[in-house]
């Protein structure tokens, strides 16, 4: 009797254990398919479909914003259950808010809704030359110098954090590493007091420079003040100003977003272009054209959404495009698509396949998962390689996203971001 006792008591516990989990799962699963932000269009009739939704009221807090049933009959409340289809009418444009209750009971979440105008951008996919300068001078790391009595030392150890950023020393401003070279030198055994910024706070340290086997006086700091590389632009709006690359640029050694001062667009020139393969992503190889006669543009923003700024007047006569509709994530779905790429020497948009469409607001630079299945571009890229990231998305003849990431395991396979994600910059 025992032994069954013991036998039940795990089903019992076995049961509970399957249920909680299925529970924690379906709600991660259902809290990632419905977005906690809308864009509708002013005066445009808009269609949701909100997939894993069992039993669902959702309601406006506005007489702005009214939802349609089945029968698309106005209203501030609706019930929507799995397979439904819904639509969104917004009268006026302001932010307004969405109240989703499960089986009219259980509040589940609120969604917040941007009503817009309508926009238009210039889908580009033309290959720029990108010059960071940083804000502050970046800290990569610290380590040891040798002083001039050769032994190692670490001066900066426990004082200076990799992604700090070093803004003034002893009160004079900082912009650039030559600048923080002479300022230590000129302190000699002096006591040095830097003004650091570090996750967005304001700090002082203090430490004395090392005075080194090379006749140079050091912090024992690893330092950066820019960076550079190519990426693809992704649109120019009726206003000139631009958005690329669909994600931030993050410094090499660090992992983190470059917090920057200024930056410019330049001219360049692909030269080769490495295919990816299992495991090792491939690269497009390039030659940037610096100086004033070359610039394209300024770079004002380099966020997790990407790059942003003006471009000027070289810029748009290089610009043979239309500028389209811009689509929103619920304009986006499973099925065909092209990207507008500059690979070959050419623009041209190559077939692909989106495979996920991810609604949620979690990541913001990986809305869905994307399918390169034109095989021209196979021949020439293998698929997504480093540089192609910014590489407009187009569907059904409007701009919904743009390519960020390639999947490591298979260069055919990336992520992409919603394009609406880029222009709340």
């Amino acid at each position: 009797m025992a032994g069954k006792a013991r036998i039940r008591g795990k089903i019992i516990l076995l049961f509970w254990v399957s249920l909680c989990f299925s529970i924690g799962f379906s709600y991660y699963y259902v809290e990632r398919m419905i977005p906690d932000k809308l864009s509708v269009v002013e005066n445009e009739q808009e269609y949701f479909h909100f997939p894993g939704i069992f039993d669902a009221t959702l309601l406006s807090d506005s007489e702005e914003v009214v939802l349609g049933n089945g029968s698309n009959i106005p209203a501030n409340e609706i019930h929507i259950t799995s397979g439904d289809t819904f639509s969104i009418h917004a009268k006026s444009q302001g932010s307004y808010q969405l109240g989703l209750n499960l089986f009219g009971l259980i509040h589940f979440k609120d969604i917040q809704v941007d009503v817009v105008d309508e926009k238009y951008a210039v889908p580009c996919g033309l290959p720029v030359g990108i010059y960071l300068k940083s804000k502050g001078i970046m800290v990569i790391g610290t380590g040891e110098i040798t002083g001039e009595d050769g032994i190692n030392v670490e001066p900066a150890a426990g004082i200076l954090k990799s992604g700090d950023y070093i803004e003034a020393v002893n009160g004079k401003a900082i912009v650039s590493k030559e600048g923080l070279i002479k300022e230590v030198n000129q302190i000699q055994d002096g006591e040095a007091v830097l003004s650091v910024r570090r996750g967005g706070e304001e700090i002082e340290v203090k430490m004395n420079p090392v005075y080194t086997a090379d006749g140079d006086y050091k912090l024992g700091a690893w330092v950066r003040d820019d960076t550079q590389g190519i990426g693809t632009m992704t649109y120019v709006d009726m206003n000139g100003s631009f958005g690329a690359l669909g994600h931030g640029i993050s410094d090499s050694d660090t992992g983190t977003i470059m917090e920057i001062g200024d930056g410019s667009l330049y001219d360049t020139e692909i030269i080769g272009i490495e295919k990816g393969s299992a495991g090792k992503p491939g690269v497009m190889s390039g030659v940037i054209y610096y100086g004033p006669g070359s610039s394209l543009g300024t770079i004002e923003a380099n966020t997790e959404e990407g790059i942003f700024g003006t471009v000027n007047d070289r810029f748009i006569k290089k610009m043979s495009q239309e500028a389209i509709k811009i689509g929103y994530r619920q304009d986006v779905h499973k099925g065909p698509a092209v990207i507008r790429s500059s690979v070959s020497g050419q623009l041209e948009e190559y077939d692909i396949e989106i495979q996920k469409v991810d609604y949620s607001t979690s990541h913001t630079s990986k809305g869905m998962v994307i399918k390169v299945t034109d095989p021209r571009l196979l021949e020439i890229t293998g698929g997504i390689v480093q540089g192609m990231s910014g590489s407009p998305i187009i569907q059904d003849g409007k701009l919904v996203g743009a390519v960020t990431h390639v999947f490591l395991q298979d260069s055919t396979k990336g992520y992409g971001i919603f394009i609406e994600n880029m222009l709340q910059h």
